[in-house]
Order: structure tokens, then C-alpha cells, then sequence
């Protein structure tokens, strides 16, 4: 014969998880009105559902404390968050990356009159999806489609940048091909500049791809928080000495950074 307490609990265990079911639709409800109207008052939102106001208002704190939503500053209304972009980024990220970037690699180009690239890690190289002439009078060749090594160039030191000692090893393999004198072919070398890079948050190469040729290189992350691409400013010694590249790395930082949030990408700091 059923226990009576353990029909009731049974009950109340249903009745609980039906109402969290029907809390979570409304809730994805909420977002597809917000999705469809652009902004909404709670006042709107109860309305098109069908409840109180109270309940609206409580779904949409919920929401709002997760990003999920966030208040216009005028009359209480609200709008989609930048959470949902974060969640979107991971499905569009990797199509989307060269149409993310191709407009404010032009823009930067134009501004610091040098060439702009952006660049993916395939094996051991960088292979540049994206390229943007400066306005300076002497321009580099074309690099789109082109597969640079690694280790021998910012965006590739960018892309090693978080391996590990075996990943680093594995992936490059041995030895480290020279191609200047001032190559790094040592992995010990190698593995204290990728330490730097870390730390600066930025890469550059001085004459170690080729003879005269400098690049200071900028992280682009995506909603993982996970490097997927470098944006690199490149140009030839004379024009691009090192006494630029603090401020030019400033520039690629920046702009890897918009692209980064057009990915998804949210700094820890303002994580919740």
C-alpha cells in the first residue's frame, strides 16, 4: 500500500518542478519579446504574457542579474544584454571573424599608415585571413592566404603564446627554422619570450622574419576567453622603429579588442 506523506511529496516534487519548467518559458518569452520589440516596460512584457506585473518583474530581475537583460536609462524599459551576444559568439565566432574585423583593420590601417593583418593558427603557422593597406607610400606585399612560421613572427608568438612546454614542442617540432640572425630558434629562448608576451599582453618582432621587416602583434579572444586570432601591424624597420611600438601596440590592442567583443569576448573583470 503507497505511503500517503510520500504520494503528497511526490506531488509537491511535480508541482515544484512544473513551475520552474513554466518560470524557464517564461523567461525565454521574456527574451523573444525583448528580441522582437528592441526594448520593453514590465508593464508591456505582463501584458503580452498574460500575468501580473509581479511576475514579470521578478523573471526580468533574474534575467538582468545574469546579463541576460539589461535597463535603458530612460522610462524603466529594457533590452537583450550582452550576455546573449557572449552565447551567440560561440556559434558565429569562426565564420564571422573576417567579417567582424575587416572594417576597423581598414580603419587602423588608415590611422597609423601601416599595414594591418589578421591571422588564425593552423599547425605550426599563422596563416593571415585579413589584410589591410596602410597609407604610407611604400606598402608591404600581400599577405592574405600566406602561412608564416610561428615562432618567427607577432602573430604567431601571440597564437603559442598560452601553449604549454610539450604543446609548444609538439606543435612547432624541432628544430626551429632560421630564417635572419635574429630568429629565436631555442625553445628556452622561445619559451621566455612567450612569458613576456603574457605579460605585456601584446608581441613584436624585430628583423626575425625577415631582414628589415618589424610586427607588433594583439590578442583576439573569443567568448571561451581562448585566443582565436592576432591582429598585427607590420611595416619596414625605418618606418616602424621599436620607439613605436609601444603606442602602436596600444592601437592593436584596442582594436583586437573590439573585434573580441564582437566575438563574445567579456573580460574576467566584468564577469559575474
Amino acid at each position: 500500500m503507497s505511503d500517503p506523506a510520500a504520494v503528497d511529496a511526490g506531488l509537491d516534487g511535480d508541482r515544484r518542478s512544473g513551475a520552474a519548467v513554466q518560470s524557464v518559458d517564461r523567461a525565454l518569452m521574456v527574451l523573444e519579446i525583448l528580441g522582437a520589440q528592441g526594448s520593453a516596460g514590465i508593464t508591456e512584457i505582463a501584458e503580452e504574457l498574460g500575468v501580473h506585473k509581479s511576475t514579470v518583474s521578478r523573471l526580468v530581475a533574474v534575467l538582468e542579474a545574469r546579463g541576460f537583460v539589461e535597463q535603458l536609462s530612460d522610462r524603466g524599459k529594457y533590452r537583450l544584454g550582452f550576455t546573449v551576444v557572449r552565447l551567440a559568439g560561440a556559434t558565429v565566432a569562426g565564420r564571422d571573424l573576417a567579417k567582424a574585423a575587416q572594417a576597423r583593420c581598414d580603419a587602423l590601417a588608415h590611422e597609423v599608415g601601416e599595414t594591418v593583418n589578421l591571422a588564425i593558427l593552423e599547425g605550426d603557422r599563422a596563416i593571415n585571413i585579413v589584410e589591410a593597406a596602410g597609407s604610407a607610400e611604400v606598402a608591404l606585399r600581400t599577405w592574405v592566404g600566406q602561412a608564416s612560421p610561428a615562432h618567427a613572427t607577432s602573430s604567431g608568438k601571440m597564437l603559442i603564446s598560452e601553449l604549454t612546454s610539450a604543446q609548444l614542442r609538439e606543435r612547432l617540432g624541432s628544430p626551429l627554422e632560421r630564417f635572419t640572425d635574429k630568429t629565436i630558434v631555442s625553445y628556452p629562448v622561445l619559451e621566455r619570450e612567450l612569458a613576456l608576451v603574457r605579460e605585456r599582453g601584446w608581441a613584436y618582432t624585430v628583423e626575425e622574419l625577415e631582414t628589415g621587416l618589424h610586427a607588433v602583434g594583439a590578442p583576439v579572444r573569443d567568448n571561451s576567453t581562448k585566443i582565436v586570432a592576432a591582429l598585427t601591424i607590420s611595416g619596414p624597420a625605418y618606418r616602424m622603429p621599436e620607439e613605436r611600438f609601444d603606442a602602436l601596440a596600444a592601437h592593436a590592442t584596442g582594436v583586437a579588442s573590439e573585434i573580441s567583443a564582437r566575438l563574445g569576448y567579456l573580460p574576467r573583470t566584468k564577469r559575474r
